[in-house]
């Protein structure tokens, strides 16, 4: 009987085998086998050998990491930044105090232009997170690193934040509300926090330009006046500017030269303070009055002094009693505070005055800190300490442990 050979043998199960293309492929002409090179292939890739045979093969090797490339720059932003620097030096070359109407046009252009450039910023960093690894786009959250985008584009950002930086800080331009805020929501478009803090001081310490016999002089003005306040939207979105862009300094340094000025807490008093202060102060007129009035007419068992002073004892003691205890409610609640509470023997006075500076910090705490509740308290890092240690000089506590979720 003829002997079976080891080709056939192994023709019965080759799915695992490895084998030449030169024995599994169809014969070619000469040229063409004489071009190919000899190369070792699963021979489970013989059935593809009628459209493969006559490739040249690539030797296989592994995937390479894709590496991050910007995409190029949309048309146009040049021309962006172009129009802003040239209304931008347009302004600033004329001689005397430029007009308030023109100084509004000139930053109302460069929102104009940030707000075209975050589109365009928003664009291209979801295309760099379609195309970067998933990896890499949570190391760059948690280090708050920036994605890499097209240097013409930065360029753009770069030139129009600086311009509008150029006209709001210049001293013939008169610090107003109305061009603080348009300049924090440019600066909000762009994603650029770094420069907000100083622009926030600058607010209430920038002197005043006064037209003086055809010169320009510098009034200097009072920076704990309340009129130098920031007023509260404006200071939100810039923390909210700096939060987005994970730069802790700058939030820090904008609640510093926001919440914590003794001009925004002089004009809280004037605006929540002053309408109590005047009912408690007519509020004994109003007692004795009413009780006049309840003596005379509804009632004829005792005279008059007598009803009225008893009618003022009892208004009185209602009001004291009932008004203490809403006062204590009122300035003791905590139901908003997440992770940042007073330390004990903090007056309530103080924690009804600076409500706002420990929201602020609650909220970077909040960004900067774990999402997930139960993780809160695990957090690590100088930053954190740091951030623990700064409210502890603020009389405040960071995840206080018997306010904590479970320690109760």
């Amino acid at each position: 009987m003829r002997r079976v050979t080891a080709r056939h043998i192994s023709f019965v199960c080759d799915t695992c085998s490895f084998d030449r293309l030169s024995s599994r492929s169809p014969r070619s002409p000469l040229f063409f086998r004489a071009a190919r090179p000899n190369v070792w292939l699963p021979a489970t890739a013989a059935r593809y050998s009628s459209t493969t045979n006559y490739l040249p093969s690539k030797p296989s090797a592994a995937p390479a990491r894709r590496s991050v490339v910007p995409p190029p720059p949309p048309p146009g932003i040049t021309e962006l930044a172009d129009a802003v620097q040239a209304r931008q030096k347009k302004l600033l070359s004329k001689d005397g105090i430029p007009p308030l109407q023109e100084t509004i046009d000139a930053l109302q252009l460069c929102r104009h232009a940030a707000n075209a450039l975050h589109v365009r910023l928003e664009n291209a960093e979801a295309q760099i997170r379609a195309s970067a690894s998933r990896l890499a786009l949570l190391g760059a959250e948690r280090t708050g690193s920036k994605l890499p985008i097209d240097a013409k584009l930065q360029e753009a950002v770069n030139a129009v934040s600086h311009a509008a930086y150029t006209i709001i800080t210049n001293p013939k331009i008169e610090m107003r509300a109305d061009l603080l805020g348009l300049y924090v929501q440019i600066q909000h478009q762009l994603g650029r926090p770094e420069s907000l803090p100083s622009v926030l001081r600058l607010y209430a310490a920038k002197p005043k330009p006064v037209d003086k016999d055809g010169k320009v002089e510098l009034v200097r003005q009072n920076p704990n006046s309340p009129s130098k306040a920031v007023e509260v939207h404006v200071a939100d979105l810039a923390l909210r500017t700096a939060i987005e862009a994970k730069h802790l300094d700058s939030a820090l340094g904008i609640i510093e030269s926001s919440y914590c000025t003794k001009a925004f807490k002089r004009q809280k008093l004037l605006k929540h303070a002053t309408p109590p202060f005047i009912a408690l102060a007519t509020l004994p007129f109003s007692i004795y009055g009413l009780s006049t009035a309840w003596a005379l007419y509804c009632q004829n068992t005792m005279d008059v002094m007598t009803a009225t002073a008893i009618c003022c004892i009892g208004i009185t003691g209602y009001f004291l009693s009932v008004g203490s205890l809403g006062m204590i409610a009122k300035l003791s609640y905590k139901e908003q505070m997440k992770r940042v509470t007073w330390t004990p023997g903090t007056p309530l006075r103080y924690r009804w005055l600076r409500e706002e500076e420990r929201a602020a910090l609650d909220a970077v705490a909040c960004a900067w800190g774990f999402k997930e509740e139960f993780r809160h308290g695990e957090e690590t890092g100088p930053d954190w300490e740091g951030l623990k240690e700064y409210m502890g000089y603020r009389q405040m506590l960071l995840d206080r442990i018997e306010f904590m979720r479970g320690m109760s």
